[in-house]
């Protein structure tokens, strides 16, 4: 299928998080206090994934904060709750409504671009993971939803006829050529398209003393040039393409971002 020229501003490219400590030096300057690091960074870029949301439940306010510190048109995602991905306990329903909750300061500012489920290699494709998938869009219907999957049993036309019909997008990744996951696969199955990379680095990715040696990794031109095709056909069928680059180490999800920008200004 012939790709065809986009405008930019359908595609959000940022990072995956933003208030990361050993980033002062690298793109912060040094003495950049905490609170000032999100007015920095959207100098720079129009979208961020918000990751303090997988640890604890936002509240409203902490939401709306946020939204006052950037320009118009800066876009979040938002990571749901652990309980909605990892632990998918009893909690779930009063957890996905919290989250709603505190989302709502984005979605009246029409800030919010989607909410990122990013689920365990654990997490296999069978009938009760599939539930638990129709579940989390019933009772989070009026947000975009991303999913992430780790495991490669998701990587079939029968996931993709389930998430368009449940209205599920999925989160295409590029991440280490190791067995079982699911490999640099694009697909479109919502009106929102989302795009993260995590790196390549297969030699930490399950074995590691810090969970930072995992996302330790800085892509090439060469690699990044092998999404062009896969991002740009993304453009041609979704409303916004959000893509996040996850390998934060010393801000080398910064570079890797321009450089995708430049790459694609050039598409």
């Amino acid at each position: 299928m012939a790709a065809k020229k986009v405008a930019a501003y359908q595609i959000y490219i940022g990072t995956s998080g933003y208030s990361y400590r050993d980033w002062r030096g690298f793109f912060y300057p040094p003495g950049l206090a905490a609170k000032d690091m999100l007015p920095y960074y959207a100098r720079e870029f129009n979208f961020t994934e918000v990751n303090s949301s997988f640890y604890v439940l936002p509240r409203p306010q902490n939401l709306e904060q946020m939204a006052r510190k950037v320009p118009d048109g800066f876009i979040f995602a938002v990571k749901a709750y652990r309980t909605l991905t990892h632990e998918r306990g009893d909690s779930l329903a009063g957890d996905s409504r919290q989250l709603r909750q505190a989302l709502q300061p984005l979605v009246d500012r029409g800030q919010l671009g989607a909410v990122l489920l990013q689920f365990p290699f654990s997490f296999r494709n069978n009938q009760a993971n599939r539930e638990h998938l129709t579940r989390l869009k019933e009772l989070l219907p009026d947000v975009p939803l991303v999913v992430e999957f780790r495991h490669n049993s998701w990587v079939n036309d029968a996931v993709w006829d389930f998430l368009q019909r449940h209205e599920l997008a999925y989160t295409c990744v590029d991440e280490p050529a190791l067995p079982g996951l699911v490999g640099p696969v694009v697909r479109c199955t919502a009106a929102v398209a989302y795009v993260r990379f995590h790196g390549r680095n297969a030699a930490k990715w399950w074995h590691h003393e810090e969970a930072y040696e995992r996302y330790d990794y800085l892509y090439t031109p060469d690699e990044l040039k092998e999404w062009l095709p896969g991002i740009t056909y993304l453009a041609g069928r979704a409303h916004q393409v959000f893509v996040a680059f996850n390998n934060h180490y010393h801000s080398q999800a910064v570079t890797n971002a321009r450089m995708l920008k430049e790459l694609l200004a050039g598409v």
